[in-house]
């Protein structure tokens, strides 16, 4: 059996099942269930020293007695992808316990022809799906033997490719058992990461980054992946899981183009910067937690 280490353990966030465990129940319980049960959520994937409170709010939304899968879209760091990768791995190891992929329906999607496959040392070396597992063991934990995930790497999408794996997701994204992770963190500004836009009229540096930041977030609550592309080509923005959340955008459209009776509702719960920036040697990055609702 292939099973994926841990491998941002000890580094990233510890290493230790009860410090871990105690952690995640704190962020989990600073935060309120305001917008639940969440079919779909975005959480960012940073060191749980500058995001692990943030993502709490998004956590916080899931049914742990509703949902049996857990879908989990991260944007490759380390590879080039044209396309979307699955894990060839069976199970995936987190200091709380291993969770187990689905294999059926990694099954069902490769028959679409429009996946590949992500060799080993790529999966383990990718942190983008990581650092989401010890919150989906936590927040799963009491349904642990009834759970599989269905972690997909996620590369440079052309918006034409986001649409049509949007189309090929929104079957699962109807089924109330399954639920979304979309990983991603929002602005990365400074030198470091060759990204130091600054509208003046917000007033600090770290404000523009905010104002920034809240502008997409808004069209990405507006559900309208078209109008998201265009503020990405217009800005720049440096939201490095933009192409897991244009997927999520065009399963929902996708979905409702199906199902004229359902509605979806997607809100941002909360918003942090790992700093605020104030000159222009500093540098930051922005981190938010949404939880999309279907009814």
């Amino acid at each position: 059996m292939s099973v994926r280490r841990a491998l941002h353990a000890g580094s990233w966030y510890t290493d230790s099942g009860a410090e871990l465990s105690k952690q995640l129940d704190y962020w989990l319980n600073q935060a309120e269930l305001s917008h639940g049960p969440a079919r779909a959520i975005i959480a960012p994937h940073a060191g749980y020293q500058y995001c692990g409170a943030c993502g709490g709010h998004a956590y916080r939304q899931i049914s742990p007695i509703v949902v049996r899968r857990i879908f989990i879209l991260g944007p490759s760091h380390h590879v080039r992808l044209s396309g979307c990768a699955l894990s060839s791995a069976q199970k995936y190891k987190t200091p709380l316990y291993d969770l187990h992929i689905d294999s059926q329906v990694n099954s069902e999607l490769e028959m679409t022809g429009q996946f590949e496959w992500m060799d080993l040392d790529t999966d383990e070396n990718e942190h983008s799906i990581e650092m989401h597992l010890p919150y989906i063991a936590k927040v799963m934990e009491n349904f642990k033997n009834q759970l599989t995930i269905v972690p997909i790497l996620v590369g440079s999408l052309s918006p034409e490719r986001e649409a049509c794996y949007g189309r090929i997701l929104s079957s699962y994204l109807a089924d109330p058992k399954n639920l979304f992770v979309i990983s991603s963190d929002f602005c990365h500004w400074g030198h470091r990461f060759r990204y130091t836009y600054y509208d003046r009229s917000y007033g600090n540096i770290y404000q523009s980054i905010e104002g920034l930041d809240h502008v997409g977030m808004g069209i990405i609550e507006n559900l309208n992946p078209t109008e998201f592309t265009t503020y990405l080509k217009k800005f720049g923005n440096t939201i490095c899981g933009r192409h897991p959340i244009g997927i999520l955008l065009q399963a929902i459209q996708e979905l409702l183009r199906n199902d004229s009776s359902q509605n979806a509702s997607l809100k941002f719960l909360k918003y942090a910067q790992s700093s605020q920036c104030r000159n222009m040697n500093d540098s930051s990055v922005s981190y938010a937690s949404a939880a999309l609702v279907i009814d």
